[in-house]
């Protein structure tokens, strides 16, 4: 990896913290939708991350929610915001270091 691409890297893993760290006690709070949103956003990315080969090396700066975190919700109101935000932060990750390549 060159140097752009670990600073890169290292400013998103840090925005992925600073999201957790936001949206901690989310599943507590269904009517706060922007809250299921930003964690999703958050797993959208972790997921781009692994999709992009980096899976190994995010697990060693962070501990990523599991996969099922939101099992059974995801037809209600919050649940629907939680995979918007999931599908927003996979496909915009995917652009920024899509972009990096080039």
């Amino acid at each position: 990896m060159n140097q752009d691409r670990d600073a890169l890297l290292s400013k998103l893993f840090a925005l992925i913290r600073r999201i957790y760290a936001d949206t901690e006690g989310m599943l507590d709070n269904p009517t706060e939708q922007q809250l299921w949103y930003d964690r999703g956003y958050a797993n959208g990315m972790v997921q781009a991350l692994r999709e992009l080969g980096y899976g190994e090396l995010l697990q060693s700066q962070l501990q990523p929610d599991p996969e099922d975190l939101i099992a059974g919700q995801e037809p209600l109101v919050w649940g629907k915001a939680y995979v918007h935000g999931l599908e927003v932060g996979m496909r915009e990750t995917h652009e920024v270091l899509g972009r990096e390549q080039n």
